[in-house]
């Protein structure tokens, strides 16, 4: 077929059953069965920021409804949390080129944080995104919601955790929202994001960054700083990042201090 003649977002879906099947494909398909992440009969809503994550988390689920291996409802959401006009539509049109029909709903919640903490409004910010998020996915009656994290966001928090919260915990594929009436799940798992990355610029994808007025102006963050450390060791041991995913699937609890489960301390 002449590619002229193809849609962008018909394009993007075709790398994902060729160029990047194997990087990509089998690695989403595999995380949904390793983790049983999606069951017949599930309504799944698709968290969608715009990002590279999230867009190619959308085309992924498209795919996965078109191949009826699973029966499932999905649609896809995004919120507002304030963006520019030009962010904004950028956005827009990404989801047209892309053939993501998402539903954008409002939320304002940057000019509500900027309000109540003017000098530290990052973490005010992202609870109420994530509270805003699950309550919308709730009213609108779907059971799941998937997000777009994928393999270095879980080895870069389990470092974050180790270094400046003084634990060892991540971002796991499945778990319960705060009200136990969500189950978040996050197919991207496996995947790297240097082939997240490879797959949107060979599909031209101009995906939107953060938006945020406070983040696009920071230079320094405690994920940056993990990247930049990550890129180092990875000079020494290419193998250094897997090596870190696979030591949190194989925790030897003979061999800690101590350890808990939920808020109580089963290691003492």
């Amino acid at each position: 077929m002449n590619e002229e003649n193809i849609s962008k977002g018909a394009m993007a879906t075709e790398s994902i059953r060729t160029t990047y099947r194997k990087k990509i494909w089998s690695k989403f398909t595999k995380a949904i069965k390793d983790f049983d992440l999606i069951k017949d009969g599930d309504k799944i809503a698709i968290g969608v920021s715009g990002g590279k994550d999230s867009l190619l988390l959308c085309k992924l689920f498209q795919e996965l409804k078109r191949d009826r291996s699973k029966n499932f409802e999905v649609a896809f959401i995004s919120m507002n949390p304030g963006f520019g006009a030009m962010d904004l539509e950028q956005f827009k049109k990404n989801l047209e080129d892309l053939e993501i029909p998402c539903e954008i709903f409002e939320a304002n919640v940057w000019e509500v944080a900027f309000d109540q903490d003017p000098n530290n409004p990052c973490f005010l910010c992202a609870k109420m995104r994530r509270g805003v998020l699950y309550n919308k996915v709730e009213e609108l009656g779907y059971n799941k919601l998937a997000l777009g994290h994928h393999f270095d966001d879980l080895v870069e928090t389990a470092l974050i955790n180790m270094f400046y919260a003084g634990t060892i915990k991540t971002m796991i594929p499945k778990v319960k929202s705060t009200s136990g009436k969500l189950e978040l799940i996050r197919p991207l798992i496996y995947i790297k994001e240097k082939d997240i990355i490879s797959y949107t610029e060979k599909n031209e994808i101009q995906a939107m960054a953060c938006g945020c007025p406070i983040e696009s102006g920071k230079v320094d963050s405690k994920r940056k700083e993990i990247k930049e450390l990550l890129k180092t060791l990875e000079n020494q041991n290419s193998q250094i990042k897997q090596s870190i995913f696979n030591s949190l699937k194989n925790i030897n609890l003979d061999y800690v201090l101590g350890y808990t489960r939920g808020n109580k301390n089963d290691g003492e």
